[in-house]
């Protein structure tokens, strides 16, 4: 959001610029296009909080100006006020009819036309922080978001085996909480995700093979 709110003229009467700039003066940062294409370039330069156009001006009117500004998604909010010569109602629908926010007719009472600069500027500001925090949000949700599937996704990987657990010194059954011995594998099996792979680990098999050698021997 610009500091000093910023506002672009476009007339294609130099004096009528000279006086919209002089009745605008000191609140605000101005710059001036003479006719539609200018405007268009200075608008994507400067980014103003608020458009002041005419209606009336060679090669492309206002109107066409205001709906190639309201087409482009980047530029869309901002608020056009029109200013023209032409008092007929057809001319204040058509210009709002494209899109602009407010009309004013020449000549202009400059002091008319600094209060709904100044209330329509605010009003984009406010518009602005609105959006601006939406789309905090919407960034700190969607992590938020990412940040509890994978949390879900680990916990559905892990159950905790806490606390005490009784074991039988011997034969090494685990007493449940039903009060049920049970194999040690079926105990950690049914408490838990992990998936056994039964092998052998040396020391047994130093022992499983002498067994096998004595049935050999005896058959």
């Amino acid at each position: 959001m610009n500091t000093i709110p910023r506002i672009l003229l476009v007339d294609d009467e130099p004096s009528n610029l000279k006086l919209l700039e002089k009745a605008l003066q000191g609140k605000y940062e101005i710059f001036s296009a003479g006719n539609g294409f200018d405007a268009m370039e200075l608008l994507k330069e400067t980014l103003p909080d608020i458009v002041i156009l005419d209606v009336m001006m060679p090669e492309i009117s206002g109107y066409e100006v205001c709906r190639m500004i309201k087409e482009d998604d980047k530029y869309a909010e901002i608020p056009i006020l029109f200013l023209t010569a032409l008092e007929a109602p057809e001319a204040e629908i058509l210009g709002l009819d494209v899109g602009g926010i407010d009309f004013l007719t020449k000549p202009v009472n400059f002091e008319m036309l600094r209060l709904r600069v100044r209330n329509h500027i605010k009003l984009k500001q406010h518009n602005d922080l609105v959006r601006e925090q939406k789309d905090q949000l919407e960034v700190a949700y969607q992590e938020i978001k990412e940040q509890r599937d994978l949390l879900e996704e680990v916990l559905s990987q892990i159950k905790h085996l806490e606390g005490i657990i009784p074991i039988c010194s011997y034969c090494k059954k685990i007493r449940d909480d039903h009060e049920v011995w049970q194999r040690l594998e079926t105990y950690i099996c049914q408490h838990s995700e992990a998936v056994f792979s039964h092998g052998i680990c040396p020391e047994c098999y130093e022992v499983q093979s002498k067994e096998w050698d004595k049935v050999l021997v005896t058959k």
